[in-house]
């Protein structure tokens, strides 16, 4: 039992010891800062969301573009939620889509009253480029 105490007092001392290892100070703080409670924090920084793409312009701004340049990649968008992408740039009737050997999926759609070919990366990038 006495044994069994040591092990355990003698590895509990081993692990505060890399525990303090690990904390370690990379520069002194600037001469004028002062501590969080008075400097209010940092503001907040507001960025545009790329992610949300312009349905009434599909081939403006966000993830949609007119000829722009698919990536190849191992895509796991399943062919629904790749037509819902398409659907969401402001591609109507999305058909025929199939995922191809570069993992992009492609199919054909309607735009501005016209019949085009439509793909969908690996990123979610929607373009009408081959």
């Amino acid at each position: 039992m006495r044994k069994t105490l040591i092990t355990l007092a003698a590895l509990g001392m081993l692990g505060a010891g890399a525990a303090q290892a690990q904390t370690t100070v990379t520069g002194d703080p600037a001469r004028d800062a002062k501590p969080s409670t008075q400097s209010q924090g940092q503001e907040a920084v507001t960025r545009p969301n790329t992610d949300m793409m312009d349905k009434n312009n599909p081939g403006s701004t966000g993830t949609v573009a007119t000829n722009a340049k698919l990536e190849p990649g191992a895509n796991s968008f399943t062919e629904a939620q790749a037509r819902s992408r398409m659907e969401q740039a402001g591609f109507k009737d999305v058909k025929e889509l199939k995922k191809d050997d570069q993992g992009i999926w492609r199919g054909q759609a309607m735009q501005a009253g016209n019949t085009v070919m439509v793909g969908l990366d690996f990123k979610g990038n929607v373009s009408t480029a081959r």
